[in-house]
């Protein structure tokens, strides 16, 4: 099979419109990496108010960003379908949720109700229109494993902006509202933005990608077709799960462990088997992504047999650390790593219609040496953020290292975008 059969590389949309959010990305991850350093109650309790902001800057301000910039490539080379007017989109979706999310980061640390105010109101103004142009694109794609997973993945984005919203009505107006009701919306916001939005999307993409870039098998049929499905069904289940028997939330929960490792064994094996048996960085981020994953597992068994470690601050801490650092932040790097030097190669390629050897090669976009330096200074983070998951005086240590990883990840995607100019390729 061949991994680019039927993508449409003529529709991709202008190399500016996903580059201005693959290029802020990592500031946020900056932000972050800072905001450990400096306040190490971050990593203290879930419920910090620098800890919510933290978890923020790295679900909307890096995660958020990137993936809605990879779709903005995606659904038309994927699923030839281009979003209605694409430089709109980019510029109402990018900039409000850029702003947006500074705002509630701002709030959440400065206890300022206008700015968390704003926040709210901005980010519901760019989700809205990316959410509205993603559905009208995906409504009249070709139907096909990724564009099935993205749709379930968007419906969980919808979901997850729509729950966000109501905890901002909590914050505003908490009267009326039972404790037992803000838990499980809590607790549904979280995983339907984490396991829905975030996990769903990198399956969904990693079907595509993993097998085009990496150049192994294709995931199999009945995984592909079924898994994202069952995981949407199952995040519906866990929602509903406060006012169904007591049983129902294990077994839900068993399920959506079991479906995560299910992927992650899955994709481990295929890139085992993968043709060409070079060093790649990218991969290096893939395998510690999804052992990262699977180490989520074992977290989440202990806290269903303990009851002392699922009431502790260090077992939701832990979790996050391993899910959010160590799986979604590591797999979205490796993907900028490809996605960003891909572009600019195709792009120089369409627009100078150059010979081979003319143009920089896709490889050569950014050095090998440095994207090397920077998942070595990323794999430092994770294991410190862990360790200080249990002694806090390793917080400082590991938020410096976060940031300096995201700072040498900027960089090195500027070098593919100085590259691009340089051989005189436009961006619009």
């Amino acid at each position: 099979m061949n991994p680019q059969a039927g993508l449409a590389f003529e529709q991709a949309p202008p190399f500016a419109l996903p580059l201005r959010f693959f290029l802020t990305a990592p500031l946020f991850l900056l932000a972050a990496g800072m905001l450990v350093a400096f306040a190490p109650d971050a990593l203290a309790s879930r419920w910090t108010p620098q800890a919510l902001a933290l978890t923020h800057a790295l679900t909307l301000g890096f995660l958020a960003m990137t993936m809605m910039g990879a779709l903005m490539q995606m659904l038309p080379v994927v699923a030839g379908s281009t979003l209605p007017t694409p430089r709109f989109v980019a510029w109402f979706s990018h900039v409000p949720i850029t702003l947006g999310s500074l705002a509630l980061i701002t709030g959440f640390l400065m206890s300022t109700p206008l700015a968390f105010k704003m926040g709210v109101i901005l980010l519901g103004i760019g989700f809205t229109v990316f959410l509205a142009a993603t559905a009208i694109s995906l409504a009249r794609a070709a139907a096909g494993i990724t564009v099935t997973g993205i749709r379930f993945a968007m419906a969980c984005l919808a979901i997850t902006v729509m729950l966000g919203l109501a905890l901002a009505l909590v914050q505003v107006r908490p009267d009326g509202w039972t404790s037992a009701t803000v838990k499980a919306i809590i607790a549904a916001h979280a995983a339907f933005g984490l396991l829905g939005w975030v996990g769903l999307l990198v399956i969904s993409v990693a079907y595509q990608v993993v097998p085009m870039f990496q150049i192994t098998p294709p995931y199999p049929p009945p995984l592909s077709r079924w898994l994202a499905g069952v995981m949407f069904a199952l995040l519906l289940l866990h929602a509903a799960s406060p006012w169904l028997i007591p049983v129902a939330g294990p077994l839900v929960d068993a399920g959506l462990a079991s479906g995560i490792l299910l992927f992650a064994l899955t994709t481990l094996r295929l890139q085992s088997r993968r043709r060409r048996k070079l060093p790649d960085v990218t991969l290096d981020y893939w395998r510690l992504g999804m052992t990262s994953l699977m180490s989520c597992m074992p977290v989440w068994l202990v806290a269903q047999l303990s009851p002392a470690w699922a009431g502790s601050d260090a077992y939701p801490l832990l979790l996050g650390v391993l899910f959010i650092g160590g799986f979604a932040v590591s797999v979205v790097c490796g993907m900028l790593y490809k996605i960003v030097p891909f572009l600019a190669w195709f792009h120089l390629q369409a627009q100078l219609q150059a010979r081979a050897g003319s143009i920089p090669t896709m490889k050569n976009m950014v050095a090998e040496r440095w994207m090397r330096m920077q998942f070595r200074l990323h794999l430092a983070a994770c294991i410190l953020l862990i360790a200080s998951v249990w002694w806090s005086p390793l917080a400082a240590a590991a938020g410096s290292v976060l940031a300096l990883s995201a700072g040498l990840l900027w960089i090195n995607l500027l070098s593919a975008v100085r590259r691009f100019s340089a051989y005189g390729g436009r961006f619009f």
